[in-house]
């Protein structure tokens, strides 16, 4: 990272980059059970279903991509195994275990509900002491709170259709 682009951070970097690493492990652990969910789903609605949770994959891939820029911007190196994931990680990883549509949409509606959690704070904690991480929380924020939305009108409907 340019030493200015370091510089103007108002807060520890170091602090700042332990948080993006753990939603760097966040953003890895909802890709895979997103991706792995929408390859296991069974029961009414599940082409929809699928639909939603590989979109939302997709998502998750392309945050873990720019929290890894940040943290590499910032001087830092993004964790390095899938074990430091797990370690590290705010929100966990709910397996799959359970295809049922119901049981893996209301999972992943938990996943996102701390994903928000997770980066309010980060916007919270960075705030105009470091603008470039917190419009990138901004951004990834709106996405999340957009997957919380669509994932809990899936599931109003198949609560209709199971009436």
């Amino acid at each position: 990272m340019g030493t200015r682009g370091r510089a103007i951070v108002g807060i520890d970097v170091d602090h700042v980059i332990e948080l993006l690493n753990r939603a760097f492990a966040d953003e890895w652990l909802a890709y895979y059970q997103y991706w792995l969910g929408a390859r296991v789903v069974s029961g009414p609605m599940k082409d929809a279903v699928i639909t939603e949770l590989m979109e939302h994959a997709a998502d998750e891939l392309r945050h873990a991509e720019m929290v890894s820029n940040r943290i590499i911007q910032l001087g830092g190196t993004p964790l390095t195994t899938p074990k430091l994931w797990f370690e590290k990680t705010n929100c966990g990883y709910d397996a799959p275990e359970d295809p049922f549509v119901r049981a893996i949409i209301e999972q992943n509606i938990k996943g996102e509900q701390c994903a928000i959690d997770v980066y309010h704070s980060l916007l919270a904690e960075t705030g105009m002491k470091d603008p470039v991480t917190y419009n990138m929380a901004v951004q990834i924020l709106q996405d999340e709170v957009e997957h919380e939305e669509d994932l809990q009108s899936l599931l109003e409907d198949l609560g209709s259709l199971l009436r």
